[in-house]
């Protein structure tokens, strides 16, 4: 992923700088999607302009998430061959269960078919109407699960991760000062603290061990339960090697096990940084909970020793959660983000800064600035990047996040379209070429128009809403 002396790249022992390339050989392939720009509009048309209603098989570059999109290793798909489909007991469980209590150092270990099912087993037993429950920042299925039970998800990042131009390393901390208050000023509201690592919603950025003891001080401090959104931890703890002052010589593994015992439990989507296409679970290193979690795990996913997965899953995962801790690996993969960012930066798309892990983040506020917030221009820039290049990407802005209320349009935080890489899929020919269509884009902003919402559902509006285009007159100038 081209040569390069920055801090986020360690020198090999040589001396010399070298390309990184991908850790791996390529031994099964898939055909790509060609199409014309002319077949991706009538695409775009027929799926209302939401890219997640756009068939993957009229897809080029899929960007749009790197969860469940891992192209799995030989000794995960070996792994798989071997597994014991018991429906109680079973032998793939206790190989699963031996690997998350040695990376994550929790006891107490429940599976589930996904990231979301782990959200929506834990807080339909910990969350009642009214209560709080505050993190740097909560992705969409997080802040959905928590509002559907009448809680309130609460966002407490820091300044730094609210201006995508920032370069504080660790732009996904959680603020401290403005927790100690919130804990404060919510006594006995506050069922369960978390943290997002690294903090997805805002831009792949990565939290500090130091952070994350912090945060651990304040919550215990005030009797407060602390839960890591641990999805992306390889990558988090890796950020912390190359970035944290005094943690050069540790290991990635050591620093994971260091960041999980800040806390009292986690929650992961496995399908990220367990290198999986399906699954997650929860982790706990006291019994508090457990009756209860099991009792609903048995209620809507499953046995506690399978929880709505296959075990041939739960055999990958458990390969998948030790192989995400090779360093080559995780070098690999944070060079991906910084070469396509830099790419980007260098056709005058503008990038949170620094790049994150495990995507890049286009800062459409000030790539798209004729386009008003109320006009979705993040949702607008995902049509025209699918249209020209085929690639499919996420819109995280008001499209996803904005709010009527009142009659008034409340716009998110911040406006990002989202090219999430999955991992071990694409080389870097593939991103060559991407950054080549990218440059007439990046030439032509000025004509790309805003959109309306035509349909939206009650929860989870940016996956199944439509949109329409506005016209030169309609939008605003």
């Amino acid at each position: 992923m081209g040569s390069d002396p920055r801090p986020d790249r360690p020198s090999p022992k040589t001396g010399r700088h070298r390309t990184i390339i991908e850790p791996f050989k390529i031994k099964v392939v898939e055909p790509l999607a060609l199409r014309t720009p002319e077949q991706r509009a009538l695409n775009l048309k027929r799926a209302g302009y939401n890219l997640f209603l756009v068939p993957a098989g009229e897809v080029t570059f899929d960007f749009l998430t790197d969860s469940g999109t891992t192209a799995m290793s030989a000794a995960q798909w070996g792994a798989m061959m071997v597994a014991d489909e018991s429906y109680a007991g079973s032998q793939s469980f206790e190989r699963f269960e031996r690997v998350v209590r040695a990376v994550t150092g929790f006891q107490h270990v429940i599976p589930t078919h996904q990231g979301r099912a782990a959200e929506r087993l834990l807080f339909s037993v910990l969350l009642q109407p009214g209560m709080k429950v505050p993190s740097n920042n909560h992705f969409d299925t997080t802040r959905a699960n928590i509002e559907q039970l009448g809680a309130e998800a609460v966002d407490l990042v820091i300044a730094e991760g609210r201006d995508p131009a920032d370069l504080h390393p660790f732009k996904g901390n959680i603020d401290l000062a403005r927790l100690e208050r919130f804990c404060s000023e919510n006594r006995g509201r506050i069922p369960l603290g978390m943290l997002t690592i690294t903090n997805n919603t805002g831009g792949g950025q990565p939290v500090s061990l130091a952070n994350v003891r912090g945060a651990a001080e304040v919550y215990r401090r005030h009797g407060i339960p602390f839960l890591l959104d641990a999805c992306r931890f390889a990558e988090n703890s890796y950020f912390v090697k190359l970035r944290e002052p005094g943690r050069s010589l540790s290991s990635a593994r050591e620093i994971a096990l260091e960041t999980f015992a800040q806390a009292d439990g986690c929650l992961m989507s496995a399908k990220k940084d367990g290198l999986s296409n399906i699954g997650g679970f929860i982790a706990l290193r006291e019994d508090r909970w457990l009756d209860r979690l099991r009792s609903q795990l048995i209620l809507t996913e499953g046995f506690p020793t399978y929880g709505g997965l296959a075990a041939r899953d739960l055999e990958a995962l458990a390969v998948g959660l030790e192989e995400v801790l090779d360093e080559r690996y995780l070098e690999y993969r944070l060079a991906t983000a910084r070469y396509m960012a830099e790419g980007m930066n260098r056709l005058g798309i503008p990038t949170v800064q620094p790049p994150g892990g495990h995507a890049v983040y286009i800062d459409v506020k000030a790539f798209l600035p004729h386009i008003p917030p109320h006009e979705f221009p993040g949702q607008a820039l995902v049509c025209e990047l699918y249209r020209r290049e085929g690639v499919r990407s996420c819109e995280i802005g008001s499209a996803m996040f904005g709010k009527f209320t009142a009659g008034k349009f409340i716009p998110a935080a911040m406006e990002l379209v989202r090219l999430a890489f999955p991992r071990r899929s694409y080389t870097q020919s593939h991103f060559d070429y991407v950054l080549e269509g990218l440059a007439s884009l990046a030439d032509e902003r000025t004509s790309i128009r805003g959109m309306r919402l035509s349909y939206e559902p009650p929860y989870l509006r940016h996956f199944t809403a439509r949109f329409e285009p506005l016209g030169p007159a309609e939008s605003t100038p």
